[in-house]
């Protein structure tokens, strides 16, 4: 069976590279499945959760907004944060979230209220998929 390349790369570091069967990620325009050969396509992804196939089981991963570039054999996501579920803190993604809300109440400028949401979703996406592993 042919497989992908998976790489997922944050400005910190490669948090993901493996071969896989398949990957769901969170694109832009809705939730996109990518198995080998898929046509050559690069798309913005928004903070979610990636979905990975491998072997018959699957493995979640958050992720933050960024870019994916997708070629039959591999599968690129450049993105502002990754986290593997299994590394998840959910108390300290649950208590960010509420930090984040509580500062969307507050009077920011643009900047700032940009810079909060971004927060929130990375919170969000992260307590999403622990939370779905949990299950």
């Amino acid at each position: 069976m042919a497989t992908l390349k998976l790489e997922i790369v944050t400005p910190e570091a490669k948090i993901y590279s493996e071969d896989v069967d398949m990957v769901t990620l969170p694109g832009v325009e809705g939730e996109m499945g990518i198995y080998p050969m898929h046509v050559p396509l690069m798309t913005q992804v928004k903070a979610g959760e990636v979905s990975v196939r491998k072997g018959g089981q699957d493995y979640f991963l958050a992720v933050g907004e960024g870019f994916v570039e997708i070629t039959g054999s591999k599968v690129a996501i450049m993105t502002d944060m990754a986290i593997k579920a299994d590394d998840i803190d959910e108390a300290r993604a649950e208590e960010a979230r509420k930090r984040a809300e509580a500062r969307l109440g507050e009077k920011l400028n643009e900047e700032e209220t940009a810079t909060v949401q971004a927060a929130l979703m990375h919170s969000l996406a992260q307590l999403h998929v622990k939370r779905r592993t949990r299950r």
